[in-house]
C-alpha cells in the first residue's frame, strides 16, 4: 500500500492511508489476530458475516428493481 505526500502535508497523507487501510479491512484483521479466537466463536462470526452479506445483496437487488427506495446521498458542506 502506498500513499503520496504532497506539499509536505503529512496529516492529509495519514488520513488517506487510514481510509485505505479501513477499506481493505486491515484494522479488523489486526484486531482479530491480536487474540485467540475459539473455533466455535469463529463459526458464529463467519455465519453472522455471511448473513450480513446476503441481506446486503438482497437489499441492493430490491433497490435496483425499485421495490425499495435508494439510500439518500450524504451532502457535504464546505
Amino acid at each position: 500500500m502506498q500513499v503520496i505526500v504532497r506539499d509536505n502535508n503529512v496529516d492529509q497523507a495519514l488520513r488517506v492511508l487510514k481510509k485505505k487501510m479501513q477499506r481493505e479491512g486491515l484494522f479488523r484483521e489486526m484486531k482479530a489476530r491480536s487474540a485467540y479466537e475459539k473455533p466455535s466463536e469463529k463459526r458464529v462470526r463467519e455465519k453472522a458475516e455471511a448473513v450480513r452479506r446476503v441481506r446486503k445483496l438482497a437489499r441492493k437487488k430490491m433497490q435496483r428493481e425499485g421495490l425499495l427506495p435508494a439510500p439518500k446521498k450524504a451532502v457535504r458542506t464546505r
